[in-house]
């Protein structure tokens, strides 16, 4: 059957590129410890380029699942193609769905990397402007918290 054909080549593209995309976030990961910033846009195009390629597929298998009998409302595509009994192509859809897992865990990490490096920007800057003039300690959470009357615990 040409669908089911369909979908599993659409399956392996997903996979390879999900593949890609996973070493473009490793290196994205340590281009972050780093200055370079030509080569972290170089890999945010690259990024952004597989990320449309993995939606414009993500459309084409849901055409190609509802030529097949899917109903887009009846829920979670990989229990129509298990039930369809098309072992192959769920065995594909599972390692895929693994492989964007990862992917999505791994750009999670990058931008904790980045929103970390921000504050610590925000922080130079403050500290260069000399507007940092209150003290600041963690909180419970590990998050700033800019020490008030409340927050000590004594004064002289």
């Amino acid at each position: 059957m040409a669908a089911i054909d369909d979908l599993k080549n659409l399956l392996l593209l997903d996979i390879r590129q999900l593949e890609k995309l996973a070493d473009t976030l490793k290196k994205e990961k340590t281009c972050l410890s780093g200055s370079d910033t030509k080569v972290l846009e170089a890999l945010t195009r690259e990024k952004n380029a597989i990320l449309g390629d993995i939606r414009e597929r993500a459309k084409q298998k849901i055409r190609v699942l509802v030529a097949m009998g899917f109903r887009p409302d009846s829920g979670d595509p990989s229990r129509f193609i298990r039930s369809a009994g098309l072992h192959e192509a769920y065995a594909l859809w599972q390692e895929a769905d693994l492989n964007l897992k990862e992917c999505h865990a791994l750009n999670e990490n990058n931008g904790r990397i980045i929103n970390h490096l921000q504050k610590r920007l925000t922080r130079l800057t403050d500290i260069f402007r000399g507007a940092s003039g209150q003290q600041k300690l963690y909180g419970a959470k590990g998050q700033q918290t800019t020490v008030s009357s409340r927050t000590v615990l004594a004064s002289a």
